[in-house]
């Protein structure tokens, strides 16, 4: 004789605590909910809403430099230090987390133009205005000494930046040419020129790390390899690139900031035309960074507004601005992807949320659930006219919202102009130019 038995495991309905929710059965089949849909929108519209509540992304500045910032680098190894330089040849070592200027000494006479750290992270170069090229600890020194550079190289020319290779003892400068240099010797083992005036950035590539490209004055890129005796590849845009970023994750793909008010994402293997072109500035774009993920750009420009953008996309996902900020010099993602930096030629650096609506510290794992069922929602109707409005809503300074109108009445009266030579001219008089191909001169 068979007997059923009604059993029950009571991990299903029994809490582990008293403070815990009850758990409630629930059944999932789509024809006992339907108003499930509408219950989601209304839940993802809330979402985007509180999301731009939140939006608090200053976090504190840091003062400390009697001149304006002119650039500064992040530490290899250690999230919480910075070291910057200012345009009267001021040298600062930042605590991110207390905000405090942990050393501060004059190591130029004139600009500092770039600094950059070992990556053991235990020593760090600058080069400024006086022709020289120092190297310092970055430890203080003992209670009694002053602050000196355990080595210095006396260049022939200004220098104009440095950038140091991912794990090797090498690193570029650029002026009038482009040099690379060994920590360990005073003559650069190889300078690459090819008849420009002055050079006024280079960066190494983090992932093909024998490339390296630098801007300059005759409104080109130039694309090197330090394993060749010339340079490889030249890029001549309509205006001139003013700083250049290389994607931590893909070898072939940098970012240049430009005169023109918009940033360009090239691909090495197609050098012809960009392959995004950014926009959104009113004025001249002076500095560019990647995230580390590689999936992100922020941009610094002297409209006094930091934008970040994703490299799929032609428009920022977000404007950061305040009243007191003025033109942006230089600007950097944290290596943790949580936060950004950015110098500015009214002594200030400051300290941004990478997501101005991110919660800070940590926590709870309800609270993750929730945060990330929101993103779930914001995701699925991010394409609604009204979820979508309210997401990319932004108040911008009047000047800057009134400068863009006027940008787009310009961009706008060009198009009708164009179409409008086109449509009364003969047939194939006036071909249609897209915009990419009207970058790149040659």
């Amino acid at each position: 004789m068979k007997v059923k038995v009604i059993s029950r495991n009571p991990d299903d309905y029994l809490r582990e605590t008293k403070k815990d929710i009850h758990k409630m059965p629930r059944n999932y089949d789509p024809s006992l909910h339907p108003f499930e849909a509408p219950r989601e929108y209304v839940q993802a519209l809330n979402a985007t809403k509180l999301e731009r509540v939140f939006a608090k992304p200053f976090l504190g500045c840091l003062d400390g430099h009697r001149d304006g910032v002119s650039c500064f680098s992040k530490h290899p190894l250690s999230l919480s230090s910075l070291i910057s330089g200012g345009y009267d040849g001021q040298i600062c070592v930042w605590n991110l987390s207390t905000r405090t200027n942990l050393r501060s000494f004059y190591g130029h006479e004139g600009f500092v133009h770039g600094i950059a750290c070992f990556p053991s992270g235990e020593s760090f170069i600058s080069v400024g205005n006086d022709k020289t090229i120092k190297f310092w600890k970055n430890e203080a020194p003992a209670f009694g000494e002053e602050e000196e550079p355990f080595h210095t190289i006396l260049s022939r020319t200004v220098l104009m930046g440095i950038s140091h290779h991912r794990n090797e003892s090498l690193f570029a400068t650029c002026g009038e040419v482009c040099q690379i240099w060994d920590e360990t010797r005073n003559e650069p083992l190889k300078t690459l020129k090819w008849g420009v005036d002055s050079l006024h950035a280079v960066a190494f590539n983090k992932v093909e790390r024998s490339l390296l490209a630098s801007c300059a004055s005759d409104r080109s890129i130039i694309l090197y390899d330090q394993r060749e005796a010339k340079p490889l590849r030249k890029v001549i845009m309509t205006m001139r690139p003013n700083k250049l970023a290389w994607n931590p994750m893909e070898a072939f793909t940098f970012t240049v900031a430009n005169e023109d008010y918009n940033l360009y994402t090239f691909d090495t293997r197609r050098l012809q035309n960009p392959v995004k072109i950014h926009k959104g500035h009113v004025s001249a774009v002076t500095d560019v960074d990647y995230s580390p993920t590689g999936q992100e750009i922020v941009s610094g420009s002297y409209d006094k507004t930091i934008r970040i953008y994703s490299v799929f996309k032609n428009f920022s996902r977000d404007v950061y601005h305040t009243k007191r900020m003025q033109h942006i010099t230089c600007i950097g993602w944290s290596l943790d992807n949580k936060y950004i930096f950015s110098g500015s030629d009214e002594m200030n650096i400051r300290m941004w949320k990478a997501k101005a609506a991110e919660k800070l510290g940590a926590l709870r794992p309800r609270e993750k659930m929730a945060f990330r069922q929101n993103e779930t929602l914001k995701e699925k109707y991010s394409a609604h006219p009204q979820v979508r409005r309210i997401a990319q809503h932004r108040h911008v300074p009047r000047k800057i919202f009134n400068d863009q109108r006027k940008l787009t009445a310009i961009r706008e009266k060009e198009v009708k102009k164009e179409l409008n030579r086109r449509k009364h001219s003969k047939p194939g008089k006036h071909k249609h130019i897209p915009e990419k191909k009207k970058v790149v001169i040659s």
